[in-house]
Formats: C-alpha cells, structure tokens, sequence
C-alpha cells in the first residue's frame, strides 16, 4: 500500500519531457519532489507561477512564494511569476499537457468531485472547473477509500460535480486505473496489495485482464 509520497512518486512516472503540468491542491503538489532529472518540465500554479520546484528545506523557505495551496514552494531557473488573469488564459487556452488534481469522489464514467461537501463553508470552486474543462489529460490523486472505508471510485459520484466524463487516469494507495467506456480498468497494484483488495474496495465497474503487475516504485 502507497502514502501519499508513494502515490506522487508513481504519478511523477507519468510525467514526460517537455511537459506543461499544472499540479492541484493536495497530494499532487508532491508529484514535483519525484520528477526525473533527465527531463525538462514546466510545473505551472494557478495562483500565477510557471517553473515550480521542489518543497523547500526547512528554513530556506520564502514565504511571498507560493502555490495554490498557499505552501512555500522553490522555483527553478527562468520561472516567471504572473498575474491570475495570465494564468487561466494558459488554462483554458489548452496550453498545459497534463493536470493532476486530488478527488473526493471519481465515477466509472470519468466525472470528478473535488470541490465541495454539500453543508460545508466554501470560498468557491476556484480554478478546478477551469482545469478539468480544459486539459486534455487528467490524472487525480487520491485514497482508494474514505475515513470510513468506504469506497470513493464510485459507480456515480455523490457530491456536487466538478466536470463530467474528464478523467484519464487514477492512482491511489492501492493501484493505478485507467478511465474506460466499460469503468475502472485495473493496470498496476500497489506493492503487498492483492486485486482482491482493490475490488472489495472499488463500488464502480473494475474491468481485470490477465495478470495485474505490482507497480514500480
């Protein structure tokens, strides 16, 4: 079983050269610490940051420079730093290759809930409507079940929705899956998880062919 350093780690895999890559709120915020250093890519932040690195050391932490998620982040070479309005013109221009967002709940059909619980004070969506509308390759990072145990790849998300049928790719704590026409098909489990496990733990459709391998982490 993956935490959440195992989780970015396995998405950091995902990543390739030359990439534009807007990372979410949450776990995908780690994906930059594992990123390969033969590549070159660009980690964008909607707050208005192209060139994010690493998380910082502690005490070498500069508090005006940060991400989404107001953490202090480093910048690499050439980052540049612009305004909102910039920022979502990349967004929504298509101009970012890969985003990798956090879910409270995915469906088998690739619809995404991240953005509320419905009774809880909210500032609003902010810019994960734009993201989920706009890129052409999503990745979400997420725990295969809830507090409760109970599953959150589900056959119809339950909470109020953030895009529909806009999901590529999933990678949890127990394995990595693949948004298909027919739901959830299972590609890698996580090290010591059984499939067994991920279908106890799976509510939506889990489409299994042949032997599932044991990701490489």
């Amino acid at each position: 079983m993956l935490d959440k350093n195992g989780i970015a780690k396995r998405i950091a895999q995902e990543v390739q050269d030359g990439y534009y890559v807007n990372l979410g709120i949450g776990i995908p915020t780690l994906v930059a610490n594992f990123v390969r250093d033969d590549i070159s890519v660009e980690f964008q932040s909607e707050n208005g940051v192209l060139g994010m690195g690493p998380f910082p050391f502690e005490d070498e932490e500069d508090a005006d420079i940060i991400n989404a998620g107001k953490q202090t982040i480093t910048t690499l070479p050439g980052a540049s730093f612009f305004d909102s309005a910039t920022s979502f013109s990349m967004i929504r221009g298509k101009h970012v290759d890969l985003t990798i967002l956090g879910a409270m709940e995915v469906a088998e059909n690739g619809d995404i809930a991240n953005w509320k619980i419905p009774g809880k004070m909210v500032k609003g969506m902010g810019g994960a409507m734009d993201l989920v509308a706009s890129a052409e390759n999503i990745i979400v990072a997420m725990m295969h079940t809830n507090r409760a145990g109970h599953s959150k790849l589900l056959k119809k998300c339950s909470l109020p929705l953030t895009g529909v049928g806009c999901v590529k790719k999933i990678v949890t704590n127990l394995a990595v899956l693949e948004v298909t026409n027919e739901g959830f098909k299972l590609l890698e489990r996580a090290p010591g998880v059984s499939v067994e496990e991920i279908k106890n733990a799976t509510e939506g459709n889990l489409l299994i062919e042949g032997n599932v391998p044991e990701m490489l982490i």
